[in-house]
This record gives structure tokens, sequence and C-alpha cells, in this order.
């Protein structure tokens, strides 16, 4: 029997991938959404307050379990800016094209264009879980500035993997799965369940 679980994410394609590894542990997840949570804040500089702010919220306003996520690119020479400021890195509106333009424009200066993505997943079983459960996972790579590939989103058309000479948007969505920072904390995460 499958237990209800709320993602603190109406993004669809969080919400496949999520639920697909999920259910093999038990879960039926639903986006918040289906209950009319609204968007959390995420006023903190970690991505662990981040996530646990948004899964407590998501609980609290559905009585449910609840998962979040908060992940970002952050590059080394920029003392890991854009970080948890990844999705407004230039500022409101949301614009993925905005960010990569600012990403770029201030990596111009340096030498050094090595980033990761970083991923940070939080389950708690209700609003005022002591105990959550938390895994995380890193994915590096490097910046460049002229954009590759058409699938995935954020930055990860200037997102390079060095060792398969791809950027993360020329992957498929299995490679990508397999590889990157969210499927690396969703195992680490699965893993923790069983």
């Amino acid at each position: 029997m499958s237990r209800p679980l709320v993602l603190a994410s109406n993004n669809a394609g969080k919400l496949k991938e999520f639920g697909q590894l999920l259910a093999q542990v038990g879960f039926d997840v639903h986006p918040q959404g289906e209950f009319n949570v609204p968007e959390a804040d995420e006023p903190y500089f970690t991505f662990v307050e981040n996530a646990l702010t948004k899964a407590r919220h998501a609980a609290r306003f559905t009585g449910l379990p609840a998962l979040a996520d908060d992940s970002g690119v952050c590059v080394n020479a920029l003392h890991g800016a854009p970080g948890v400021l990844s999705a407004r890195y230039a500022g409101e509106p949301k614009s993925d094209a905005e960010n990569n333009r600012k990403l770029i424009a201030d990596l111009a200066a340096h030498d050094d264009k090595s980033a990761y993505y970083y991923c940070v997943l939080v389950y708690v079983r209700h609003a005022d879980d002591p105990q959550p459960i938390i895994a995380d996972g890193s994915w590096h790579g490097e910046i460049i500035a002229t954009p590759r590939g058409a699938a995935g989103f954020g930055y990860d058309a200037h997102f390079l993997l060095s060792e398969l000479g791809k950027t993360a948007a020329e992957l498929t969505s299995a490679e990508k799965n397999t590889l990157s920072h969210r499927g690396q904390a969703l195992r680490g995460l699965i893993k923790k369940f069983q």
C-alpha cells in the first residue's frame, strides 16, 4: 500500500522524476499545488535551511509527510555564487536567459571556470518533525560561455561535463538522472528510507 507524500514544488519534471523513484519505496507523490499550498519563502543562505523550510511549510498546509529540495549551481571563482540564489541570480522576475547572461558576464574575468551543481533533499514526516531525513548530491563540471544543447533548464546549456565532452543540456533525461546532483541526492534519500 502506498503512502501519500507532498512534494514542496509544482515542477512537473521533478514530480515525474521523484514520483517514479519514490514509488519503489512505497510513496505516492503529489505536487503541493494539488492542495493549494502557496510557495514558501526561501530566506536563508544555505540549501539545507531553505529545503527544510519548504518541507515544513508543505507538511503544515497539508498534514502529510513532505519532501523538498533546494539546489543550484556554485561557481568556485565567484565564491559559490549564484548558489542558493541560482533561480533569481539576475533578479526578479526569474529568467534562465538573464541568469545565464549575468553568470557568463561575472565569470568573464576569471580563468577558473570550475563549478558544481548542488542539491539538498529534506523529508519530514510532519511539520514539526524533530528528525528530518536529509540527503545531498553534487555534480562537478565547468561553465562555458557558449551554450550547447536544447534539453534541461537553468544553467544546463552552459554546464560542461569535461569527462563526457557534453553539457548537461546535451544529455538524455536518463543520463542526466543517473549523473545529476538531484539524482544522487534522491538515491541517497531512498537508501535512508530502506
